[in-house]
């Protein structure tokens, strides 16, 4: 039997390098759903991340330019993280993801105050809510979005 052949269309696959990896998608998570920032808030998570991995993909997700990486106001030593367009433009894929484990999972689903009240909305509710990410990640960076 033949094998099947290559696909010529290599975005997918990476997609999958990028995003297919659960710490990655858990740190990204936390950060559009938790308001997490730091590496301790990251590490706190109910998962319990190896702190060498957790380095590795905060890395990863800096050089994607999924995040960005800044020294904290309160300690120089260390680092905020801050989502990207990039990574806030994945919100609707996590809502998708999350309603469909609810669908197909006999565990309880996420349980998050920003999912439940997203989940089932409007694309005006999702748009408001992305308006508040890039706001939040405006002021945490000091950036002002209306120059």
């Amino acid at each position: 039997m033949k094998a099947d052949p290559k696909p010529t269309d290599s975005s997918s696959t990476s997609v999958f390098d990028l995003l297919g990896d659960k710490w990655t998608l858990v740190i990204l998570r936390d950060l559009l759903f938790e308001g997490k920032h730091t590496f301790t808030e990251f590490k706190a998570s109910a998962e319990k991340i190896a702190s060498n991995i957790l380095t590795s993909r905060l890395k990863m997700l800096d050089a994607e330019g999924f995040v960005i990486k800044t020294a904290s106001t309160s300690n120089k030593v260390k680092y905020q993280y801050s989502l990207t367009d990039k990574a806030i433009d994945l919100l609707p894929v996590f809502l998708a993801l999350f309603s469909w484990a609810e669908k197909h999972s006999e565990e309880d689903g996420y349980n998050n105050a920003a999912y439940q009240q997203l989940k089932g909305s409007d694309q005006a509710s999702i748009k408001t809510f992305i308006r508040k990410l890039r706001k939040r990640r405006d002021t945490e960076l000091g950036i002002n979005p209306g120059k």
